[in-house]
């Protein structure tokens, strides 16, 4: 069997292409747009997909991260081709960390608090995936539902999407 962080590696770089083609497509012109009051912005939720990845770097560097010693600050990036540069930025160093991370860097237990509030504690492999692929996939189709609202295509994330067999179908006609 490959070593765990082999395994992490690659399906982050699976999961990265499908990000790559939903940040592409996010439009710099919309970025303030919210669907509703309570809802993030369009750029605030796409700076946040783009960051993601530097989360997975967190159970790797510490058995213990505080939100409330390390409040958040939140990237906001003002296009897409910074949206685009941020997620690749983020995805070097998780991975150049993953890289490093043995199998028993991963089975080690990790707490994520805020404060004294525990809210969560895992073995760093399972904080990874949590991170890489629940908040991400979940945060991804967020956005997706953002850009399908200001009828922007959407591309397929895992086969086609409907915009993507629509235009084939179109290329077909002609």
């Amino acid at each position: 069997m490959k070593p765990l962080n082999q395994l992490l590696i690659a399906e982050l770089q699976r999961e990265a292409a499908s990000t790559r083609k939903i940040l592409a497509v996010v439009p710099t012109d919309k970025l303030e747009w919210r669907p509703h009051e309570k809802s993030m912005t369009l750029g605030r939720l796409a700076s946040h997909v783009a960051e993601i990845p530097h989360w997975l770097n967190r159970p790797l560097e510490n058995d213990v991260f505080d939100m409330a010693a390390q409040p958040y600050k939140p990237a906001n990036c003002q296009n897409t081709q910074e949206l685009l540069d941020l997620f690749e930025t983020k995805l070097s160093a998780a991975i150049a960390a993953l890289e490093k991370a043995t199998d028993e860097d991963l089975a080690k237990q990790w707490t994520f608090r805020r404060g004294e509030h525990i809210v969560f504690q895992l073995s760093s492999y399972e904080a990874i995936r949590y991170m890489m692929g629940n908040h991400q996939v979940h945060h991804r189709g967020q956005l997706s539902v953002f850009l399908r609202l200001l009828d922007v295509p959407i591309p397929g994330m895992y086969g086609p999407s409907a915009d993507d067999v629509a235009a084939m179908a179109a290329t077909a006609k002609n």
